[in-house]
């Protein structure tokens, strides 16, 4: 080795050095025609030759079969030889066929004289870079693929300046612009002409430029000029230096999400108010049921205090102010139910045309003159099926209420037509149920209210009138009542233009049942039939038996629906069974009833409540067969509608007509002792049947005396006078007839008087006493004329 007069090898032993323990890249000589001189390790390491393997062949065997086919290594030659250089990269070949990507360099090698003596070949495996650039391509191939086949984002660049400069497919769909027609504009254009003004594009920009990104909702504008709502984000975009080279702008129409979130909104917002209502209606329905009750303890004492006043002018009057008192609260209590929809609607199909035309009169007086009315019925009207009388109150208050939102006149329109709710508008509502609908429309020229108001004008006790003007419940009660019917309600106001409530009542498919309606005053209707009162409130149950007697009836009573069927199967022959519909306890008022018309079949019942009861009313209408009597009831209404349920024609009361003091004077004598008055001993190991035989002597006059078994019924004849003796047949401890046996021979004179259920057989001959007999169940007349003399 050669060195240099430093001791340093020369140049070409510097190379020789660097060739031999390079690995990294192939290197070789080549002569004129491409034959391979020399071979390093790096081409050992690369190609996978040997120097043995592959000195004197040609280059060409590097290259694959189809570049050799296309002459490929010739021209490389050539192009070397011509310019002194060549550079490519293309895929080779390794002696065991596999290919891998190659950076090649060919160097032309000139003597002193320029003449060509050869190649130096460099070859280099990029075959890692390659595939980093291919999948580098291959991302951004598929980002213009995502970009472009993207169709419900407008996704797009913009120049630092707010210039688009690209367009994609989904912003041609949702703004309607070509790229052509778009591409070199503002983005700007697409704002609203409010936003522009006030500059929201540019500080869009200028928040992203500033952040690196902007975020917000809004109105845009489309190429045809309509409007849809947008969710935007820009996002800056800078280089590696962190200089802005524009921003990406990506835009989705979110109008239908909208839609849908208002449409959720309002959903939720509906199902508030309804579970609101439901929770008063539940609340004030309770409220009314104690409420009417006490009412009822004051109507019927104030019904029987006019009756005994009658004859005393100021006290008459007195009453009479405190009736009407009564009724203004039995009309709050009524009001009540009515939102809670717990009054016992009695619909009927009806056509509404006749119903208004039956109201127009009472309507234009209760408006008065300044205030214009017209009815608009549209042609073919539907029928509905409604509770008419209800639904007269409920107009009459809606046309109250625009006529005080009118102090100075203007005009009123009761609008009647079809209608049909489909499945989008109740979509936006919980409680409605998608069909046809008979609509009444009231609609004003009055003051209006705003839409907080407006929110709370089913809301019992709201109102707007000044204090002492209103109970605030009309409109409770027409929201209530027309839930109940199985309706809708709606209400429509604005400020200074004024409001309207529209009802929709279902359509009815039948034919429209026509009932005559009278106003005469009729009098009360009096009785002598049997009736049991179940009550469990101890002043009402006394008030209406007084009421009953008043009215003629023999009256038994029970507090609890087990002492009730006690009474009924004691014997006791009852004709009504009057039993309010909420009673405490484990058995209810219609398991009661149940039970009582199995032994009973032909007695009739009617029911009482100040609420109206699930076990009566069924979808806010009375069952099938129900009667029912509402509190608090005068005494008009009660006479009426016992006589409207026995079936039987009672005895007008023409004198209460004139002068109620006479059914107070039937009271007080039926209350009173009779001169012929009689000491009853009653016999029977039956409390109930015991207490109420009693109960119907104390009824008849007489004074009775109870003994549940012979031997009690023996001690308290050796103790005390009885006039007669009303034994059961069957005793505990001796038979009737050997009881009565005794009896008279202690008592000479005593009336003997036998009862039982089963049929009796009793030799009469054998009896030294008279005697009578009567039959379980016996009538208040049976056991009348069986104590007679």
């Amino acid at each position: 080795m050669s060195h240099s007069p430093l001791g340093i090898p020369a140049a070409s032993e510097w190379l020789s050095i660097w060739e031999k323990a390079t690995i990294d890249y192939c290197v070789a000589l080549l002569s004129p025609t491409g034959i391979v001189l020399t071979w390093n390790v790096g081409g050992e390491h690369i190609h996978r030759y040997r120097p043995d393997e592959i000195i004197g062949r040609h280059f060409s065997v590097f290259y694959t079969p189809d570049d050799r086919a296309a002459g490929v290594p010739q021209a490389v030659l050539v192009s070397a030889l011509a310019t002194g250089r060549h550079e490519l990269e293309g895929w080779r070949l390794r002696k065991d066929g596999s290919s891998f990507w190659a950076n090649v360099v060919l160097t032309r090698l000139d003597d002193r004289d320029g003449k060509t003596i050869g190649f130096a070949k460099v070859v280099r495996d990029v075959s890692d870079k390659r595939a980093a650039h291919e999948a580098v391509v291959e991302s951004e191939r598929r980002f213009r693929l995502l970009v472009q086949g993207v169709t419900d984002y407008a996704i797009f660049m913009l120049s630092p300046e707010g210039y688009i400069t690209n367009w994609n497919p989904g912003a041609r769909r949702i703004k309607g612009y070509t790229a052509e027609e778009i591409i070199g504009s503002h983005f700007s254009r697409f704002y609203t002409p409010e936003d522009r003004a006030a500059g929201v594009p540019q500080r869009g920009l200028a928040t992203a430029a500033r952040e690196g990104r902007f975020e917000a909702e809004g109105w845009r504008v489309r190429r045809d000029g309509s409007r849809f709502f947008a969710h935007v984000i820009i996002d800056a975009i800078r280089n590696e230096d962190g200089a802005l080279l524009g921003f990406a702008k990506v835009t989705r129409d979110i109008t239908e999400r909208r839609k849908a979130a208002e449409q959720l909104e309002q959903t939720r917002a509906q199902l508030f108010q309804s579970q609101k209502m439901e929770a008063i209606g539940k609340l004030t329905g309770g409220v009314a049921h104690d409420f009417n009750n006490v009412l009822q303890v004051i109507r019927g004492n104030l019904e029987l205090l006019r009756a005994e006043a009658a004859r005393d002018v100021s006290a008459a009057q007195r009453v009479d102010n405190a009736l009407e008192a009564l009724e203004r609260g039995a009309k709050l209590a009524s009001q009540l139910l009515a939102f809670g929809r717990r009054q016992p609607l009695q619909p009927t199909v009806v056509n509404l045309s006749r119903v208004m035309a039956g109201m127009d009169d009472m309507l234009r007086h209760a408006l008065g003159e300044p205030v214009k009315l017209e009815t608009v019925v549209s042609g073919g009207l539907w029928n509905t099926f409604v509770d008419t009388h209800q639904l007269e109150n409920v107009i009459l208050n809606l046309v109250i209420n625009a006529r005080d939102a009118m102090p100075q006149g203007g005009h009123l329109t009761i609008e009647l037509l079809n209608a049909v709710l489909d499945d989008r508008y109740v979509a936006s509502t919980s409680d409605v149920p998608a069909g046809q609908y008979v609509m009444v429309a009231v609609t004003d020229t009055g003051t209006g209210m705003p839409a907080d108001v407006a929110e709370r004008a089913f809301d019992p006790f709201f109102t707007t009138k000044p204090e002492g003007s209103g109970s605030g419940l009309g409109l409770s009660m027409a929201y209530g009542f027309v839930k109940q019917s199985g309706g809708h309600i709606k209400i429509y106001s604005e400020v200074g233009h004024g409001t309207t409530v529209k009802l929709y009542l279902p359509r009815s498919t039948d034919a429209e049942e026509v009932t005559q309606r009278t106003s005469e005053m009729v009098p009360l209707m009096l009785g002598n039939e049997t009736v049991l009162v179940v009550e469990d409130d101890d002043k009402v149950r006394a008030t209406t038996i007084e009421m009953l007697a008043g009215l003629g009836y023999k009256v038994l009573q029970a507090n609890s629906p087990e002492a009730a069927l006690t009474i009924i199967s004691s014997g006791v022959y009852v004709d009504l069974l009057f039993t309010d519909v909420v009673m405490p306890g484990p058995m209810t008022s219609m398991e009661m009833v149940r039970q009582a018309q199995l032994l009973r079949p032909t007695m009739k019942v009617l029911f009482t409540s100040g609420y109206t009861h699930n076990s009566v009313v069924h979808g806010g209408r009375l069952d099938r067969g129900v009667e029912l009597l509402s509190k608090p009831y005068g005494r008009e209404e009660l006479s009426h509608k016992i006589r409207q349920v026995l079936g039987r024609r009672g005895t007008p009361d023409l004198a209460a007509a004139i002068e109620p003091i006479a059914a107070a004077a039937v009271s007080t004598s039926l209350s009173r002792p009779a001169a012929d008055s009689l000491r009853v001993l009653v016999v029977d190991d039956e409390p109930g049947s015991l207490d109420a035989v009693a109960e119907i002597l104390r009824l008849l006059g007489h004074d009775p005396h109870k003994a549940a078994s012979a031997r009690e019924a023996l001690d308290a004849i050796a103790t005390m006078h009885f006039d007669a003796l009303l034994a059961d047949i069957r005793l505990p401890d001796m038979s009737g007839i050997d009881l009565a046996k005794s009896a008279a021979k202690s008592a000479n004179g005593m009336r003997i008087v036998f009862a039982s259920g089963d049929p009796m057989s009793i030799d009469g001959a054998s009896l030294p006493f008279e005697w009578r007999a009567i039959r379980k169940p016996f009538s208040v007349d049976d056991l009348k004329q069986a104590l007679s003399a």
